[in-house]
């Protein structure tokens, strides 16, 4: 399928410090947008401007929530070369939301090339600076002007892109995680195990409490018994529980993060024994009461590894390993962003290079 380009009349002016990219914040020049309509599927993919688009006030999007998204990033070698990290998994995954939301699945290595065309044309919004990357986001949204509960007929694809700062700009230092009683974010059946923007939605009311509490993340148990530890809002989590690495099994309620998934392969080639189960959280507290909680880490593409600190439930508060980033954590980090920058030999073929 041939993809047109559209040249804005002008560019934009590239950020001079890295070191002040934030996330989310920044976009760059261009976009790219493909519609749907029923009995054509998917057609006319455009590079054009970034910009805003023309929607109707009725559109079903807006109303009942049709839409599922996707993040990924781009990476800058030493060498200069850009690459990617398993991007068609994301692609895989976009397609289980769009099944999930009766959304038309979509062609992924049309979305490939559809990326790679958009990154050619984009390549010098990809940060220089160690640690940053452009983010990228595509996503899917109904645009029917209809207010009735029914599938949309015509959609929107479209890929934007972000320039990131580092994510641990200061230093890969632990975060402090409030585990949420009374709130539920997603059940068996339901649609916790995709990428949709009611999920985030459900879980900003256990993140506004975990922040009047000081805390940074919430993390959410299951929608049935509340004891079964699920996930952190933005990422999956992990456990080392005496030398086991323990992360809850994906049951139709989590999230199948990338990032877990490489690093539950990651530590099986270092030999570690690594568990997909169901873990309660009076397991975790019994573990970090009887000295057996060695470590605790969420799992994401902003952070990569995000070490835990501090984990309230209710009036218990249990610091992990001296509110230290623990030997697993640091390990799994090391290699995943060597990896993912190029530092590091690839035996796993996760890296697809930018041509």
């Amino acid at each position: 399928m041939e993809i047109k380009f559209e040249k804005a009349a002008t560019l934009k002016e590239k950020p001079a410090d890295e070191s002040k990219l934030g996330f989310g914040k920044i976009f760059t020049d261009y976009m790219l947008v493909m519609p749907y309509d029923e009995g054509q599927g998917w057609h006319d993919p455009v590079i054009k401007p970034y910009g805003p688009i023309s929607l109707y006030p009725s559109a079903m999007c807006l109303h009942y929530g049709q839409t599922v998204f996707e993040g990924m990033k781009a990476y800058r070698t030493e060498s200069g070369d850009i690459q990617l990290f398993r991007p068609e998994e994301n692609f895989k995954r976009l397609n289980e939301s769009n099944r999930r939301l009766v959304i038309p699945e979509i062609d992924e290595k049309l979305c490939m090339e559809c990326l790679n065309e958009l990154l050619k044309v984009e390549k010098d919004w990809v940060p220089h600076t160690e640690g940053a990357s452009l983010y990228i986001r595509p996503y899917i949204f109904t645009v029917d002007p209809f207010l009735g509960v029914r599938p949309g007929e015509h959609y929107l694809f479209i890929i934007i892109l972000s320039p990131s700062g580092a994510y641990y700009a200061s230093g890969l230092d632990p975060v402090n995680i409030y585990v949420e009683t009374k709130y539920v974010r997603a059940v068996r059946g339901g649609m916790g195990y995709v990428k949709t923007g009611g999920n985030y939605a459900a879980s900003l009311i256990g993140q506004d409490e975990a922040h009047k509490q000081n805390y940074s993340q919430v993390l959410w148990l299951d929608g049935v018994e509340q004891k079964y530890i699920e996930e952190v809002g933005a990422m999956n989590i992990f456990f080392v529980i005496d030398g086991e690495v323990v992360t809850p099994q994906l049951q139709g309620s989590i999230l199948p993060g990338i990032t877990r998934k490489s690093v539950i392969q990651l530590c099986e080639s270092w030999g570690l024994k690594v568990t997909e189960r169901r873990i309660t959280i009076e397991e975790v507290a019994k573990a970090y009461d009887e000295g057996k909680l060695q470590e605790v880490f969420g799992t994401g593409t902003a952070a990569v590894i995000s070490p835990v600190g501090h984990l309230k439930w209710g009036d218990k508060v249990m610091e992990i390993g001296g509110n230290k980033i623990g030997e697993i954590s640091q390990r799994i980090y090391d290699t995943m962003t060597g990896i993912q920058w190029g530092r590091l030999e690839d035996p796993f073929g996760w890296i697809v290079p930018v041509k």
